[in-house]
């Protein structure tokens, strides 16, 4: 299976966990997602799946990774769990024939505390139904709601994954709000935009024509050489002035687990690598006021200032 090494370690994990042998490819430096014309080198005939994550909110390119998998009959299963809301080429993310997960976990866009949602054609959700729940054939609504049967079978040795329905609950309700979060979202976007888009140390997030970005994540990135301090000591400068921030991601090929297993070297994927030196994530949730944004900008401009060469 081929995915990216810049996402969070459950992308990858989940290819361990069907016992599949993860093939990372590096990344285009401006998206920081994964790498189309990588994808088509790295394909060889036991490729099964190609796993693009939509870092940050921005889609990847899809098309091209489309173009190479679908001919040879592989398989492009869409990580979007910070994609909600975005689109590539005027189509939702979803909304394509690919099976496509997205997260609810508490930092997302929506969210019902945990859990997600898996979206593809008929076929296969209803498989992930069955599987989901204990491999059986009815779930509890079709056994005991009004005219149901107490009848049901296990079709499979299923997982206990459904999601609660106080969660699902929970979830509608934000589902019904989440046109004006996403339009906070993008106004706390606009506004970094704006004020720190002239100042030299910083790389802002990049955005193409043809993707509508879900900005779930804000990425800042530093500059080499502009500033007489590193990521690190940037991020904990923020933190004296009580602002938040994190790193999105520790490549995944630098994590023991697959650096050992796998005998990966920083080197393996110089791109993912030169980007996380120097990332660093800002504060991004519709929760922000304008007081809020102006002391984060104000905040990220000061320590700049105070640390340029």
């Amino acid at each position: 299976m081929i995915t990216t090494p810049n996402t969070f370690c459950a992308s990858v994990n989940v290819i361990e966990h069907v016992g599949a042998r993860p093939v990372l490819v590096d990344v285009e430096p401006d998206t920081l997602n994964i790498d189309p014309a990588r994808v088509a080198s790295a394909i060889t005939p036991r490729t099964k799946v190609i796993i693009p994550v939509h870092f940050a909110g921005h889609p990847a390119d899809l098309d091209p990774i489309l173009h190479a998998a679908k001919p040879r009959g592989i398989v492009v299963l869409e990580d979007a769990a910070h994609a909600l809301a975005a689109t590539y080429r005027a189509r939702p993310i979803g909304a394509s024939g690919n099976p496509v997960a997205f997260s609810f976990y508490a930092t997302k866009n929506l969210t019902t505390g945990e859990g997600g949602m898996l979206t593809g054609g008929a076929e296969l959700l209803e498989r992930a139904r069955v599987a989901g729940l204990h491999g059986m054939s009815r779930d509890a609504w079709k056994r005991y709601d009004k005219g149901g049967s107490w009848f049901y079978e296990v079709l499979m040795p299923g997982f206990k994954y459904n999601m609660p329905d106080i969660q699902a609950a929970l979830g509608l309700t934000q589902l019904a709000k989440l046109e004006r979060l996403q339009a906070r979202r993008r106004a706390v976007a606009a506004a970094y935009d704006h004020a720190l888009r002239d100042h030299a140390a910083f790389e802002l997030p990049a955005r193409r024509a043809e993707v509508g970005h879900a900005w779930h994540l804000y990425t800042l990135r530093l500059r080499p050489g502009a500033l007489k301090i590193g990521r690190d000591a940037f991020i904990e400068e923020l933190a004296k002035r009580n602002i938040g921030s994190s790193v999105h991601f520790i490549p995944v090929h630098l994590h023991p687990f697959y650096r050992d297993k796998y005998g990966f070297k920083p080197a393996d994927f110089p791109v993912a690598v030169s980007n996380y030196e120097r990332i660093l994530s800002i504060p991004l949730h519709p929760g922000l006021s304008d007081a809020d944004v102006s002391d984060v900008t104000s905040a990220v401009l000061a320590i700049a200032e105070s640390h340029r060469r």
